[in-house]
C-alpha cells in the first residue's frame, strides 16, 4: 500500500506539471536540442570533434545546409517541416553518436546521401515528430581497384563521381547504375537502382559484393559480420529501415572502348502508336547489349495543336554498324539510319544520356549541385507485363493530351534481368516484365492550388493506365517512392499498413523476409519513415519499482528508459531538471 500511495503521489505531481507547463513548447524544444547536442559531443570521438558539424535553425548556415540537397522543390517550402538540427558527419563516431543519442532522446532520425528521395523522406517527415538529419555528403571517398575490378564507394558519393573515377582508371570498365549523375550512392543502391546496362548486367545491387553499415547499436559491420540476411536487405530493400549504410563494394563490369547512342523522335503524325506498340513487343527481347528507352510526352505541333512525341534513346555496347543492322532487322518500324547514331566512349554516353551537348567535358559529372528541373515534381511507377495494342496507345495518347506535363518513360527489361531470381534481392521485378513505366510531372507554377492540380493530373494518368499494367498487386519500384500507394502511421494498424506498400514494392515473399530481418536488427523500430519496413516485435519498458526513487529520480528514470513519451520529456525539460540532473 505504501508503494501504491507513493506512486499515486508522484502521478499527482506529474498531473500538476502537465497543467503548469503545457504552454512552454518552444523552451522545451530548445532544451531537448541542447540535451541532444550535449549527448553528441559526449559520445563522438574527441579526436574528431562534432561541434562544428552541427547546424541548428539558429545557425546562419542552416538554410543552405538543408536546401543544398533538397532535389524536389515540392519539399522546399516555408511550410515544410524542418529538422531540429542537421549533422554533417565526417567520422564514423559522428554517425554512431547520432544513433545512440537519437535513441536516448527519442528523436526521429533521417539519413540523407544525395537528397533524391522522390517524396523527400530522407530529409522531411509527414508526422509531427521532431526529427534530425544525418547528412552523408562528407562520406564520398571512392577507391577504384582496376586489377581486382572493384570499387569501394561511400554512401555520400554521387553516381557522376563514381563514373568519373572509374573512367580515370580505365576506358573499358563501368558500373551498371543510373542516368542522373547527382543521385547519392547510399539511397540509390540500397533501393535497388537501375541503369542503362541492366539488360546486360542487371541492377546495381546485382553487382555489389560487400558493404559497411552502422546498426542500431552503433556497431560498424561488414558483410561477414552483419550476415547474409542483412546484406540481402540493404541491397534492394532500402537501407534506411535497417541502419546507416556507410559504403558499398562494387563489382565493376566490362564495357567496349566504343559504344553507340542515338536520340530520335517520332510524333503521332508519324505513326507513333504503331511504333510504340511494336516497341512493347520487342524491347525486352532485343540483344542484351542494347537498351532502348521510349519516352512519351505532350507537345504542340506546328499548327499549335497538342500531339504526342515519342523520344527513343539508346545505349548500345557495340559499334553503329551492328546497331543499325540489328534494329532494322528486329524493329524496322523505328526507321533507324546510320546517320542517327553517334559512337563514343561509355563515360561520354553517360553525359549524352542526360541530354548534355556533345563534347561536354566529363568533369560535369563532378558537379554535385546540378539541377535538371526548376520546379516541383511528382513521380509514380508501374510494370508492364503484356504488350499494349495500337488502339491502347491511341487511348493513352488521348488521355495525355487532356492533361498537362505528364511524361511517361518506358524502360525495357529482359536480358539479364530475366535470368536473375526474383528472390535473389529484395527487388522482385524480374522475369515476366517487359518494362518499368516511370510517370513524371514537373511544374513551375507556385502555390498549393497549382501543386494539387498537377498532382491530380499525375494520379489521373496513373488511373488511366490501370488496364495495361500489373495487377494483384499493382507493382511499384521502391526507388520511385510514392506515398500514394500506402503510408504507415506506426500505430496499431502498422502491420497491415506496411503490407499494402510492402507487397507492391517487394511482393509478398520478399517483404516477409524483410520484416524478419527488421525484427532481428532493429526490433524497436528506431529506423523508420512513412514507408519503412515494419518490425513485428513490440518493445516494452519494464515497469519501475517506484519505492526506491524520489519523484524527480522517478521522472529521470522514465526519461532515460523510455517510459515517458516525448511530450513528457519536453515537460521534464521545461521544468529545468534535465540539465540539472
Amino acid at each position: 500500500m505504501a508503494i501504491i500511495s507513493s506512486f499515486n503521489s508522484q502521478i499527482s505531481v506529474l498531473t500538476i506539471l502537465l497543467v503548469f507547463l503545457s504552454t512552454k513548447s518552444s523552451s522545451t524544444s530548445s532544451c531537448i536540442t541542447d540535451h541532444f547536442i550535449q549527448c553528441l559531443n559526449n559520445r563522438s570521438d574527441p579526436s574528431f570533434p562534432i561541434a562544428g558539424l552541427i547546424f541548428t535553425p539558429g545557425n546562419s548556415s542552416f538554410p543552405s545546409v538543408l536546401q543544398t540537397y533538397i532535389r524536389n522543390l515540392r519539399f522546399n517550402k516555408s511550410t515544410t517541416p524542418k529538422p531540429i538540427l542537421i549533422i554533417t558527419a565526417k567520422h564514423v563516431s559522428h554517425i554512431q553518436a547520432a544513433i545512440m543519442c537519437g535513441k536516448e532522446s527519442r528523436l526521429l532520425m533521417k539519413t540523407r546521401s544525395g537528397g533524391h528521395d522522390l517524396e523527400g523522406l530522407s530529409y522531411v517527415t509527414n508526422t509531427k515528430e521532431p526529427f534530425f538529419i544525418v547528412d552523408m555528403f562528407n562520406f564520398r571517398s571512392i577507391n577504384v581497384d582496376i586489377e581486382q575490378e572493384t570499387a569501394w564507394v561511400q554512401a555520400g558519393a554521387i553516381l557522376g563521381e563514381v563514373y568519373y573515377r572509374i573512367a580515370e582508371k580505365s576506358n573499358t570498365h563501368g558500373f551498371p547504375a543510373g542516368i542522373c549523375p547527382t543521385v547519392g550512392v547510399g539511397g540509390y543502391i540500397s533501393g535497388g537502382g537501375w541503369g542503362t546496362m541492366l539488360r546486360k548486367y542487371g541492377l546495381s545491387v546485382d553487382n555489389v559484393v560487400d558493404a559497411q553499415v552502422i546498426d542500431v547499436n552503433g556497431k560498424l559491420l561488414n558483410r561477414k559480420s552483419m550476415g547474409e540476411d542483412l546484406f540481402w536487405a540493404i541491397t534492394g530493400g532500402g537501407g534506411a529501415s535497417f541502419g546507416v549504410v556507410l559504403a558499398y563494394k562494387l563489382k565493376l563490369v566490362r564495357v567496349p572502348e566504343v559504344v553507340t547512342a542515338f536520340r530520335i523522335q517520332r510524333t503521332s503524325e508519324q505513326n507513333l502508336s504503331t511504333i510504340a506498340h511494336r516497341w512493347t513487343q520487342v524491347a525486352d527481347k532485343l540483344d542484351n547489349n542494347l537498351f532502348l528507352r521510349m519516352v512519351l510526352s505532350t507537345i504542340n505541333n506546328t499548327n499549335g495543336e497538342k500531339t504526342i512525341r515519342g523520344t527513343f534513346i539508346t545505349l548500345y555496347l557495340g559499334n553503329s554498324m551492328n546497331l543499325v543492322t540489328l534494329l532494322n532487322k528486329d524493329f524496322p518500324e523505328l526507321g533507324l539510319q546510320k546517320s542517327d547514331c553517334i559512337e563514343m566512349s561509355w563515360i561520354e554516353s553517360v553525359i549524352y544520356y542526360m541530354n548534355f551537348p556533345i563534347g561536354t567535358p566529363t568533369t560535369v559529372l563532378l558537379n554535385r549541385t546540378l539541377r535538371f528541373s526548376n520546379g516541383p515534381s511528382k513521380t509514380k511507377s508501374d510494370y508492364l507485363k503484356n504488350p499494349i495494342s495500337k488502339q491502347g496507345f491511341e487511348f493513352i495518347f488521348d488521355r495525355m493530351k487532356e492533361l498537362e506535363n505528364v511524361m511517361m518513360a518506358f524502360n525495357p527489361y529482359g536480358g539479364r534481368m530475366s535470368e536473375i531470381s526474383e528472390f535473389a534481392k529484395p527487388f522482385p521485378h524480374r522475369s515476366g516484365n517487359i518494362a518499368k513505366i516511370h510517370y513524371l510531372t514537373i511544374w513551375e507554377e507556385h502555390g498549393i492550388k497549382a501543386e494539387n492540380r498537377y498532382l491530380n493530373y499525375t494520379r489521373m494518368m496513373y488511373d488511366y493506365m490501370t488496364p495495361f499494367v500489373s495487377k494483384n498487386p499493382r507493382e511499384a519500384f521502391y526507388n520511385y517512392r510514392d506515398l500514394d500507394i500506402g503510408v504507415n502511421s506506426h500505430g496499431s494498424n502498422a502491420s497491415i499498413e506496411g503490407m499494402v506498400y510492402g507487397h507492391k514494392y517487394f511482393k509478398e515473399t520478399n517483404y516477409k523476409r524483410l520484416v524478419r530481418v527488421k525484427a532481428r536488427v532493429d526490433p524497436c523500430n528506431f529506423f523508420r519513415n512513412e514507408q519503412s519496413i515494419l518490425t513485428s516485435k513490440i518493445c516494452k519498458v519494464p515497469w519501475l519499482h517506484t519505492h526506491s526513487f524520489s519523484t524527480w529520480k522517478t521522472l529521470k528514470y522514465l526519461l532515460i528508459s523510455g517510459g515517458l513519451n516525448r511530450e513528457w520529456v519536453w515537460w521534464w525539460c521545461d521544468f529545468g531538471l534535465v540539465a540539472n540532473g
